[in-house]
């Protein structure tokens, strides 16, 4: 039995998930904010050029839930005109990081053929989400 009690205590691996999720969790106190307030945080982070879902994101970080307000963030980018359609965005940030590569690399015949897949994928996102 004595074995078991220092076993369990030297035994490096033991408890190492649990000191683990330990460090990185943190409990953060849900924060209430007005309806304005809540818009106006809102456009704040949209202006540091952030997608609807990374604004969710950011805002469940800082103890702000969303579902606590009765508006989407998209409906309230919508009314602002400030709302991108993130997977767009993201299609666009992946073809121009390819065209900056192809354009020192022109070499590589790989890149040229994904800067031509990547822009049909663009073109038909835009005509699904109807974006010119």
């Amino acid at each position: 039995m004595d074995y078991l009690k220092v076993f369990k205590t030297n035994f490096p691996f033991n408890n190492m998930a649990e000191e683990k999720a330990k460090k990185t969790k943190k409990k953060v106190e849900n924060v209430k904010l007005s309806e304005a307030d809540f818009t106006k945080k809102v456009m704040e982070l949209s202006e540091k050029g952030l997608t609807s879902e990374k604004i969710g994101e950011t805002l469940r970080r800082e103890g702000i839930h969303p579902k606590e307000h009765n508006k989407k963030i998209k409906k309230i980018l919508e009314e602002k005109n400030a709302y991108v359609n993130a997977d767009l965005k993201n299609i666009e940030n992946k073809l121009e990081k390819l065209r900056t590569h192809f354009k020192t690399n022109k070499q590589d015949k790989r890149a040229k053929r994904e800067v031509d897949r990547i822009s049909a994928h663009v073109r038909k996102a835009k005509a699904y989400f109807k974006v010119k």
